[in-house]
């Protein structure tokens, strides 16, 4: 069956790293930076969008009324022309003559159809906005019936249509400068909305890792104050609740330690029979089960203390795994030598033995590599839950609920705080489980 929650920890559990080693490389920092998915660039796409949709429908606006502006004055010039053409007319002057009013108008066939066509069988005036030929260039159309006769003039134009294109030329430019202006500006105030969140999402990952005396500390009354104040008053909350938990726990194991002792006295002079091991070995149990909880409200407490000295790693741990009377391999590389707290050592390396050959597999091996401590078995491994969780009190993964009681690794974890290590736990490949301890680098 699966190894109990007693192999409780996460892939990196301990201890916290600290600020100065969770800074980001720069080319993390970088990538951060120019992730797509990142939260920044979607609000500087929602604002560029906006501001392009903006300068569009702007540059629109503008277009149309310019344009139609231009119109409506070569209309009036060229129904202006058609009339002065009409008296130049009336008066004999030839066709496309230049008289002193500054007329040109045409008459017949030389009038396009389409301003034949509009003005049929009336006396007009009426104008059309010739644009078949953008080259050659767009030109306005008045024409009238006098006297039988078609009348038209035309007005170029072409300087116009050229003031007109350069308008939207210059809207366009317009545009983009104001881009080039929003977009970083929009980048900067989203990477100042960003890291306050980074910092709620730091204070929380700071509570994940035990630091229940974390908080945002956040002020403003804007929605990421409220979260901000929702994550410190979950912490609170979590912190008191936890804090309940940890002082009935050693209230519990001091309240049981007297009568207990009492129980192992009266054990010990019951008279040697059967029945009376079975009692004397339940009652080491629940003074070894006692013993494990007053250490676990001593470490949640804080109350403990490291004793460095000088240790030779590989001594300490053979000695270890002698004094467990279990069959395990031990290979030690070289004479390492680190400065640590012997005794809370021997608690871990014991604790990490006993939960290898209780929940796993033989053979069970330790190395001992520089300051690293490996202890690996051939078991199932670890529960996904329990890497992903971390230890759970009185929890176990298996269902044989009598095969621990979920405080072997959490002494470890603890121990493993107090005198600065990282204890790592995985699965290997393709079974069993694999628990690192690194130690300080430190030679004594």
């Amino acid at each position: 069956m699966r190894r109990t929650t007693d192999h409780a920890a996460t892939p990196e559990t301990l201890p916290d790293p600290g600020p100065a080693s969770r800074r980001t490389s720069p080319g993390s920092a970088l990538w951060r930076f120019a992730d797509p998915r990142s939260l920044r660039w979607k609000v500087a796409a929602g604002v560029a969008a906006a501001a392009c949709a903006m300068a569009l429908g702007i540059g629109i606006l503008v277009h149309q009324t310019t344009q139609n502006r231009s119109l409506s004055i070569a209309r009036a010039g060229a129904v202006e022309d058609l009339g002065k053409a009409e008296t130049a007319f009336r008066a004999g002057q030839p066709p496309q003559s230049h008289p002193a009013t500054g007329a040109y108008y045409r008459v017949g066939d030389e009038l396009p159809d389409e301003l034949r066509d509009r003005i049929g069988s009336g006396a007009g005036p009426v104008t059309w906005y010739d644009t078949r030929h953008p080259l050659r260039g767009y030109e306005m159309w008045a024409g009238s019936r006098v006297n039988g006769t078609l009348l038209s003039v035309s007005v170029d134009m072409g300087p116009e249509q050229r003031s007109l294109e350069a308008l939207d030329r210059h809207m366009r430019y317009a545009a983009l400068a104001m881009l080039a202006v929003v977009v970083p500006l929009t980048l900067l105030a989203a990477e100042l909305l960003l890291r306050r969140l980074r910092r709620i999402a730091g204070t929380a990952r700071r509570i994940k890792r035990g630091d229940l005396d974390a908080r945002t500390a956040s002020r403003g009354h804007d929605e990421i104050s409220e979260i901000s104040s929702a994550v410190d008053l979950m912490a609170d909350a979590l912190q008191e609740r936890l804090r309940g938990e940890q002082r009935f726990t050693a209230d519990v194991a001091h309240e049981l330690r007297t009568p207990l002792t009492g129980l192992v006295t009266s054990a010990s002079l019951l008279p040697e029979s059967e029945p009376t091991d079975l009692v004397r070995d339940r009652v080491q149990v629940l003074r070894a089960l006692v013993d494990d909880l007053l250490e676990i409200s001593r470490l949640d407490a804080g109350a403990e203390r490291a004793d460095a000295q000088p240790v030779p790693l590989g001594e300490l741990v053979t000695d270890c795994v002698r004094r467990t009377g279990l069959d395990t391999r031990v290979t030690v590389t070289g004479h390492p030598v680190t400065a640590t707290d012997p005794r809370r050592l021997d608690r871990i390396v014991t604790n990490l033995i006993l939960n290898a050959h209780r929940h796993g597999g033989p053979p069970v091996e330790v190395t001992v590599d520089g300051t690293t401590i490996v202890v690996r078995d051939q078991g199932p491994g670890f529960p996904p839950e329990i890497l992903a969780h971390g230890p759970q009190r009185f929890r176990t993964g298996a269902v044989e609920r009598g095969h621990g009681h979920g405080l072997g690794l959490t002494i470890a974890l603890g121990q493993a705080r107090v005198i600065g290590a990282r204890l790592i736990l995985a699965n290997a490949v393709p079974h069993g489980a694999v628990a690192t301890l690194e130690l300080p680098d430190q030679e004594g």
